[in-house]
């Protein structure tokens, strides 16, 4: 699926929403300056996902203010399947000349290696890091019937039940698993997996009862727990949210050094010249450098920004990689 920004683009669906977000209609071109020497035509960023998810959202964001800045279009393709593998691929092949680019998140780069015999990429050779984007923190939401108010509740609760609560992921090998399996290794508890095609479905059977409890996105999250259809007992993040600071964190409920976020990056295949890396980094940092991006975006996805240099996102990789390659293998996950 493709979406174009652009002079001349129309799309009632994604105008509603990211008018709502950026208070902007599409005709970007309009008002942009003159193109310098690049981007002299349109750029296609591909999501190595399906369409609707956050990292989609996140792309399509991004995709219309960099239009609005260089007066060209942004085509927003999605290539899902594999785990972003079929998208990754795509990217890492492509001519390295700053036209086709990437928004992924962390799974493409730390997670796919180690829960796959063979991936068709290499996480760091393949591939030229742009600019982080955001970091993500992840909800622990159990059903209201569920007897535990927090973490050190849930944790005991599990002890005296070893396997009879039931979680819910977004696939083999998704955060949403992977997060419960360090949860298990860390606090010697027991839950069982309930695999689903996405945190949607997973989040309804929470909802119904069906299963007892996951990890989801904050901003997922939120609109449940003020309905009051789940009860949120922690967040992943490594310290209390400034937008949710009576939240207590998994790790100071019992589960000290627990952290379970997910981050997401800007990529090019490999060979991009330094100039473009720069023109383009610059342009991700001035946009989430802006307030208004800040107040009525990042805010609204319970986001944090994590723009900054190159160098600063494949940090993200290498600190990232050692600890999911320890819990995926230590708890023998294998992707489908």
């Amino acid at each position: 699926m493709s979406t174009i920004w652009g002079e001349g683009a129309r799309n009632a669906t994604v105008a509603i929403v990211l008018g709502a977000i950026f208070g902007t209609g599409l005709g970007f071109a309009a008002s942009a300056q003159p193109a310098p020497s690049y981007p002299a035509k349109p750029i296609r960023v591909v999501v190595p996902f399906a369409p609707g998810g956050i990292t989609d959202i996140l792309a399509r964001a991004l995709g219309q203010r960099l239009a609005e800045a260089w007066g060209q279009q942004v085509v927003v393709e999605n290539r899902p399947g594999a785990n972003s593998q079929v998208g990754a691929e795509v990217v890492a092949r492509a001519a390295p000349d700053g036209y086709t680019l990437m928004v992924s998140a962390d799974t493409t780069f730390v997670m796919n290696p180690h829960l796959y015999g063979k991936v068709t990429y290499d996480a760091l050779a393949d591939f030229v890091p742009v600019s982080g984007l955001g970091i993500s923190p992840q909800a622990l939401v159990v059903h209201p019937g569920v007897p535990a108010v927090d973490v050190s509740g849930l944790v005991g609760l599990a002890r005296t039940k070893p396997g009879e609560l039931n979680y819910g992921t977004f696939g083999i090998g998704s955060s949403g698993h992977l997060n419960i399996e360090l949860l298990q290794s860390m606090t010697g508890t027991k839950f069982t997996a309930v695999h689903y095609k996405g945190a949607a479905p997973a989040l309804t059977d929470v909802i119904g009862g069906h299963i007892q409890m996951m990890f989801v996105s904050v901003g997922t999250a939120v609109p449940q727990w003020q309905e009051r259809k789940v009860k949120f007992i922690a967040v992943g993040a490594g310290k209390r949210m400034e937008l949710l600071p009576e939240m207590p964190t998994v790790a100071e409920s019992g589960v000290p050094g627990y952290e379970a976020v997910s981050w997401f990056g800007l990529f090019g295949p490999p060979g991009m010249p330094a100039e473009v890396v720069a023109k383009i980094n610059a342009e991700v940092r001035k946009i989430f450098a802006d307030p208004e991006i800040k107040k009525s975006f990042l805010e609204r996805q319970y986001f944090e920004s994590i723009a900054g240099t190159p160098e600063q996102l494949t940090n993200y990789i290498k600190a990232d990689e050692p600890k999911w390659r320890k819990v995926i293998q230590d708890a023998k996950v294998k992707g489908e």
